[in-house]
């Protein structure tokens, strides 16, 4: 109820002095977790990383819980903005003088038609005093009539300008509301920074003594999936492994993840998915489990397999934005080992059930960027980053933090789908390692 109280003197002051504002949010927008003092040369250990992970979540769970205080902070602002608010009380009022200004003037106007509807209804043998005095009453009336249209004028422009001013006291408020949306965008990105950081740094901790390489020629490619999906809908589409390499590959494990959030990027709507898979050699449909697709088989020298796959959109699936990241990995009898050099990311738009999708095509690879070597036998992952551009060598590990961070608070759900992306790295890890 603290936080409560001082938001709504912010907002209040912020209604009446917009330019309040840039001094009084900070205070309650602040959600940058305490960073780590260390070595930028130095690299952090895991226990390290998890402290900055959970000051991070704080971060996130406080610029949330100030988030929601805001909006019913909002939601009482706007009601007395419409009700007892002062701002209100003058609009009520002015609102209602300019009703009865024109009313006068109405009535100041008619009384004009009837003096000189009675001058000119004199008889001809009226006496003068008769004329004068009619006369006399028309130019009285037009007087009052002119003091009621000048009232009018008066009023309207009070009434208007009451009406502007409590518009711009909604408008305030609500952008003084907006400073706490960007507050939970930005913590987000700096949570999911350094859970991504965290998750990398545990990875590497697996990989120590792995002997598995990234093979160039081995590659996932992805045909059919369009850029735009509906809820409510099945897209059916492929995914192509080819071993393009002069050496035999014995067992062959595919990776594939889909992720999404909905508009706002604070939300993962992946639950709302569904992806199976098939193959020539195993036509039943199965779901896909962990990101993980087994039973692929065998790849000789220059040849490829083709993978069926099936990805349903629940009817309640948010619009929203999301991705699939695409992978490879293969495993020999005599221990040898390697994978895709990464994991490519396909991008698509989620439209709501019943939306028309309108024109499409289908979504084209950006490959992840290169961090070294890889747990997976790829030596690369993927970042999650809308942008592609790389992070450096170990970068996350390295400072607990990306050098994409402004970048992924900017694109909203390009944060969650950062922490997607390194939990797809650790399943593809962790079912490798398991084969």
């Amino acid at each position: 109820m603290k936080i409560r109280r001082a938001l709504a003197t912010a907002v209040a002051a912020a209604v009446t002095a917009p330019a309040v504002l840039l001094s009084v949010t900070p205070a309650f927008a602040d959600t940058k977790p305490v960073t780590q003092t260390q070595n930028k040369s130095s690299k952090p250990t895991i226990k390290e990383l998890e402290a900055a992970a959970a000051e991070a979540q704080k971060a996130y769970d406080k610029a949330v819980e100030a988030k929601a205080d805001a909006l019913l902070v909002l939601k009482e602002t706007l009601d007395a903005l419409d009700t007892t608010h002062p701002l209100a009380v003058a609009a009520a009022a002015a609102e209602q003088a300019a009703k009865d200004a024109a009313t006068a003037k109405t009535d100041a106007d008619e009384a004009v038609i009837v003096a000189k509807a009675a001058l000119e209804a004199l008889p001809k043998d009226a006496t003068e005093k008769e004329k004068a005095d009619a006369a006399t009453a028309v130019s009285e009336a037009e007087a009052i009539a002119a003091t009621a249209a000048t009232a009018k004028t008066a009023a309207d422009t009070k009434a208007a300008e009451t009406d502007e001013a409590r518009d711009d006291a909604r408008v305030a408020a609500a952008r003084a509301y907006g400073v706490f949306g960007k507050a939970v965008d930005d913590a987000l990105a700096a949570k999911i920074a350094a859970d991504a950081a965290l998750a990398q740094a545990k990875k590497e901790a697996e990989e120590e003594g792995e002997d598995c390489e990234p093979e160039q020629d081995l590659t996932a490619e992805v045909t059919g999936l369009p850029t735009k999906l509906v809820a409510g809908t099945t897209t059916a589409f492929s995914i192509r492994v080819t071993n393009g390499s002069d050496r035999h590959m014995d067992e062959i494990i595919a990776y594939t993840g889909i992720h999404a959030t909905d508009k706002t990027g604070l939300k993962d709507t992946g639950k709302f998915f569904s992806l199976q898979w098939s193959s020539e050699s195993s036509p039943k449909w199965k779901n896909v489990k962990d990101d993980y697709i087994d039973a692929v088989g065998a790849l000789k020298p220059g040849a490829r397999t083709d993978l069926k796959m099936r990805l349903t959109l629940d009817k309640a699936t948010p619009a929203g934005n999301g991705v699939a990241f695409i992978a490879a990995d293969f495993y020999n009898e005599d221990g040898s080992c390697g994978g895709t050099p990464g994991a490519d990311m396909y991008e698509f738009d989620v439209k709501a059930a019943g939306s028309k999708p309108g024109k499409t095509e289908d979504a084209k690879p950006k490959p992840s960027t290169t961090t070294g070597s890889g747990g997976n036998g790829s030596g690369h992952q993927p970042q999650g980053s809308t942008s592609g551009t790389p992070a450096g060598n170990g970068s996350l590990a390295a400072t607990g933090s990306s050098s994409a961070t402004t970048s992924i608070a900017l694109a909203g759900g390009a944060a969650v789908l950062l922490g997607a992306a390194a939990v797809f790295v650790v399943r593809r890890r962790k079912t490798g390692s398991d084969a």
